[in-house]
């Protein structure tokens, strides 16, 4: 079953590359490392055979006919027309037969390595004896050659392997991101009737309370399960929009020109008896002209009003709240700042995970908000960032992209709504 949202296939998708990555570097590890355990053991195996044919050849070997690939110089001996120049080593010969101590020393030349062993035989004669390694040193890079034919084919083997595993392994996550999606959508279908109902419910037995002039710690409780009932309802449309904004491709045909600077002044304009209840003065700044993005109006619509509602929640009576849109580049910008009790610097980006409990001393909303706002932003290929300073009020600002203004009309200075 394939994932129901993008998010979701991202992550499988995550999953699968992680899975052949992980497997092609096993792999890789494992030829590198048997490749090395082979270098070192050929390497000491043959350097350990041509010391001691070198050994026996400078002690008893016969001076005109040496084994092949070895030299054997000594006084009164002419060199065979094939030896290698260079050689023999006179430093070495004089060394012997000063000290009548055996000298080994390893000699890289002409594109290959000479091994040589100068000592005094029985009979008194210094005697030097030289090995060409030509034929050991191609055998070790027929071997690296090998190893490296064999990693190319594991490296092979490994994307395949890691596919197959990728779709086994992943298989199980993906159907459970796709039950637990539908899960938090059909859960908050179901929920989202009952709960509006039970609001409505307390709504009318609020007023009903507050009519009859019932005591005020009744009136008082009333209101408080009249708050609780209106976050859950909160909650429920954070989880069925954050459900949305997954459905994939589906939701991109939904997608249409929105004018951000009228969304705005909408969005302020539908919190006017809360702005006018707590006394604050929210102002729009935006061009007269329209500033459109491309995106999903309802969920636009939803990232703003988390932005003023967290404003307004923030702001002390006689607070100043102002939105501005404007246009930066290829961006639009639509910035929230406050003057309200501000934020921990530290703490910035912990106020977009989901159900952290913000704002100075945990006064914060505790729910999906911000992370749902971040969720909206980023499906729309925006950034969303905030700053601010504890007692110095917050600025929220959300970046997304827009197609650059038509040639010949320049930019319109801002105008400005107050709403009191």
């Amino acid at each position: 079953m394939r994932p129901s949202g993008s998010p979701d296939r991202a992550a499988v998708r995550r999953a699968r590359l992680r899975i052949a990555v992980i497997t092609a570097a096993i792999i890789t590890l494992l030829v590198t490392g048997v490749g090395a355990i082979a270098d070192v053991m050929m390497t000491r195996a043959q350097n350990e055979q041509v010391w001691r044919e070198l050994r026996y050849g400078a002690a008893l070997g016969d001076l005109a006919s040496p084994p092949v690939c070895t030299w054997l110089y000594a006084p009164g001996v002419a060199p065979l027309p094939n030896a290698p120049r260079g050689f023999p080593v006179r430093a070495d010969l004089d060394r012997v037969r000063r000290t009548r101590t055996a000298v080994e020393r390893t000699v890289r030349r002409d594109d290959t390595v000479y091994l040589v062993r100068t000592q005094a035989r029985a009979d008194g004669k210094v005697v030097q004896a030289v090995f060409d390694m030509r034929f050991q040193l191609a055998d070790r890079t027929h071997l690296w050659s090998a190893l490296a034919v064999a990693e190319a084919v594991g490296l092979v083997a490994a994307a395949l392997t890691g596919a197959v595993l990728g779709r086994l392994a992943v298989a199980p996550l993906a159907d459970a991101l796709a039950r637990q999606r539908r899960f938090v959508t059909d859960a908050s279908h179901e929920l989202r009737t009952p709960v509006t109902q039970v609001h409505t419910r307390a709504q009318l037995l609020a007023r009903q309370a507050a009519a009859e002039e019932l005591p005020a710690a009744h009136r008082a409780g009333l209101d408080r399960l009249v708050g609780s009932a209106g976050r859950l309802g909160e909650v429920l449309d954070d989880l069925l929009l954050s459900a949305s904004l997954t459905a994939g491709p589906a939701r991109l045909s939904q997608r249409r020109p929105v004018d951000l600077v009228a969304l705005a002044r909408s969005v302020a304009a539908e919190e006017a008896d809360r702005v006018r209840d707590g006394r604050l003065t929210v102002t729009v700044d935006g061009p007269p002209q329209p500033l459109f993005v491309t995106g999903i109006e309802s969920a636009l619509r939803r990232a703003v009003g988390e932005l003023l509602a967290n404003a307004i929640s923030h702001t002390p009576q006689g607070g100043r709240i102002r939105v501005s849109v404007t246009r930066s580049g290829r961006e639009a910008e639509l910035t929230v700042a406050d003057t309200g009790s501000g934020l921990d610097p530290a703490e910035a980006d912990r106020l977009f995970e989901r159900f952290h409990r913000g704002g100075n001393g945990g006064d914060g909303r505790y729910g999906l908000g911000l992370a749902l706002l971040r969720e909206v932003v980023t499906g729309h290929g925006g950034t969303v960032g905030v700053t601010g300073r504890p007692g110095r009020g917050a600025r929220f600002t959300i970046r997304l992209p827009c197609p650059p203004p038509r040639p010949g009309r320049p930019p319109a200075p801002p105008v400005t709504a107050d709403r009191g």
